[in-house]
């Protein structure tokens, strides 16, 4: 496994140039990394890591642990799951699947970041009715995971950005992001950062 470039970090810095702002989420991925420890040691400073741990919850004790890194290294942490889960494992943010948004209109969360699946409209409309603070919306390019896939394309990418961005939405762009070259792509669609796996596991990129 490789590290996030220099030059690929860059790169997603000029898509949002708020200095404070998180502009890459790594997603942890059961086949390719299963250890978010690695993807973790894998991000800059300043990143979130999105802990895909839908099928094995983790224990309480290996989430202080992660979090613990994480914080050290100006990272935030997300789990993947349902408000339950965060708040027994203590974690600083939830990532939410688009299947479940329409279950948490106008819920308390009680996560510091709450972010969440969308691969349409409706599905922006309704992580806005639940509260949700950002997306990663996906799939905007074609991806290793699932060739010869449908995808949003940049330009409806675009149009959707604004969608979601008048709704109060962030948006990560998630689906084909692995290399500076991707990036430069987005650049003036409106998107806060770039989200995936891809870019951990590029070399060189």
């Amino acid at each position: 496994m490789g590290r996030v470039s220099s030059r690929f970090a860059r790169k997603t810095r000029y898509l949002n140039l708020d200095p404070f702002s998180v502009s890459i989420v790594a997603v942890t991925d059961p086949q390719r990394m299963p250890d978010p420890r690695d993807a973790l040691s894998a991000l800059p400073r300043g990143s979130a890591l999105i802990w895909r741990a839908y099928e094995n919850a983790p224990s309480a004790e290996r989430v202080r642990g992660l979090d613990a890194a994480a914080r050290a290294k100006g990272c935030i942490l997300l789990i993947a799951g349902t408000p339950k889960l965060a708040r027994r494992l203590g974690v600083p943010g939830i990532h939410l699947p688009e299947r479940d948004l329409t279950r948490y209109r106008g819920f308390a969360f009680g996560q510091k970041v709450v972010t969440a699946s969308c691969h349409s409209e409706r599905a922006i409309i309704a992580a806005a009715r639940a509260g949700v603070d950002a997306i990663l919306l996906s799939p905007v390019m074609p991806t290793e995971s699932h060739p010869g896939g449908k995808t949003l394309g940049v330009t409806r990418f675009a149009r959707l950005v604004r969608l979601a961005n008048e709704l109060g939405l962030s948006v990560y762009a998630l689906g084909g992001i692995s290399t500076p070259a991707s990036v430069a792509r987005l650049r003036g669609t409106g998107a806060a950062g770039v989200a995936g796996i891809g870019f951990l596991l590029e070399r060189g990129n």
